[in-house]
């Protein structure tokens, strides 16, 4: 068996060289040449897979995505020509949580705020959502649940996107769609940003074609000229990836390039969840364990001798995640040639925050990511 893999997908060779020909490339340069003796494509979100690519794709038998999203897969072009499909649901939700966090706890100490007298509208309430929710409680916020799909069929309390958007803090979670009833590109339009206050803060972790990104400059820009307050903006994500668009990013507090859900852990989650769906396929039995496949984390456990408030739940976020150090290495990079994909296949190593025990914590501390 022959299995091509975007190279930026850890443990590949651990799970699946017993029992193929690994070849590893960028995922934006798969070329359609290169499939025509492969029988397992692995990928993720910056691999567009459709008709295209599959021009030459006559043994392709298997196609896995290491993500939530699927919008870059021909699910249907797939199905036509029985290639058995995998993604990885639920694989990097902790680190997207992990994420949201780690900005909330920035964003507070930069605008002066008391997390728990906040309200944060999380718009798209499916695995990263629900996460998000729940370390936004932990640290004492009200939470506004926004997903109109969702309130269709659920009985818990929705709100609606205008109602959301009025939130103090608003945080985007939900897939790119064209079509439909609820289509998300440029969910947040001119119209919806016309609307927000200058103080509220934006977050978006999920696709960069869900704000309008020249609707958000052209507001930063004006409130610039005006001497007025400008949005809080968290940007993990852009519009027209890995190109960005370099004048909005003094605008942002804290910009990164795609990498919110980017733990080890989470990667590990993607790879494994196609290697168990590639193992169903061929009805063979696995032979590794998500387990094996992770080091010991750099910190094992934290000790704590209070009840931690939001300063030291922000020091211990920081103790296992920096987001500011990705700021930082973005804002660096930035008009270099190649940078948005450089700072994606070399990025550091980063755990969970569930990698670190603190002992003497409350349940507080599980609800916030860590373990107790």
């Amino acid at each position: 068996m022959k299995l091509l893999a975007d190279e930026n997908m850890p443990f590949v060779q651990e799970l699946f060289g017993d029992g193929a020909e690994i070849v590893t490339c960028p995922g934006r340069e798969i070329r359609p040449e290169q499939l025509r003796d492969v029988d397992v494509l692995l990928v993720r979100s910056i691999t567009r897979v459709d008709a295209a690519l599959l021009a030459e794709a006559e043994r392709l038998s298997f196609v896995g995505t290491a993500t939530i999203g699927c919008d870059h897969i021909d699910t249907e072009l797939l199905a036509r020509r029985g290639i058995a499909f995998a993604s990885a649901p639920g694989c990097n939700k902790v680190a997207v949580g992990d994420y949201v966090l780690a900005a909330l706890l920035r964003v507070a100490g930069h605008k002066g705020w008391s997390l728990k007298d906040k309200t944060l509208g999380v718009v798209g309430v499916g695995n990263t959502g629900v996460e998000v929710a729940a370390r936004a409680r932990a640290l004492g916020m009200t939470v506004l649940l926004c997903d109109p799909p969702r309130a269709l069929k659920d009985t818990t309390a929705f709100v609606g996107f205008e109602q959301a958007l009025g939130a103090d803090i608003v945080s985007f979670h939900v897939p790119l769609t064209h079509g439909g009833d609820h289509p998300t590109w440029h969910l947040l339009d001119q119209d919806a940003i016309a609307g927000l206050s200058d103080d509220q803060v934006l977050i978006n972790a999920c696709r960069g074609d869900v704000w309008d990104n020249r609707a958000l400059l052209a507001r930063q820009q004006l409130a610039h000229q005006q001497g007025s307050s400008q949005l809080t903006l968290v940007m993990d994500v852009w519009e027209h990836e890995p190109e960005v668009l370099a004048s909005l990013v003094p605008h942002v507090l804290l910009a990164t390039p795609h990498i919110a859900g980017y733990s080890l852990e989470g990667k590990a989650r993607g790879t494994f969840a196609l290697y168990r769906a590639l193992c169903e396929q061929q009805q063979v039995s696995m032979r590794h364990t998500p387990e094996q496949l992770l080091p010991p984390p750099p910190i094992g456990a934290v000790y704590l001798n209070q009840a931690p408030d939001q300063a030291l739940v922000a020091s211990l976020v920081r103790l296992v995640y920096d987001i500011e150090q990705d700021d930082t290495a973005f804002r660096q990079a930035l008009g270099q040639p190649g940078f948005f994909d450089r700072l994606r296949k070399q990025y550091p190593q980063r755990r969970e925050l569930g990698s670190v025990l603190l002992s003497g914590m409350t349940d507080a501390g599980e609800a916030l990511g860590f373990k107790v």
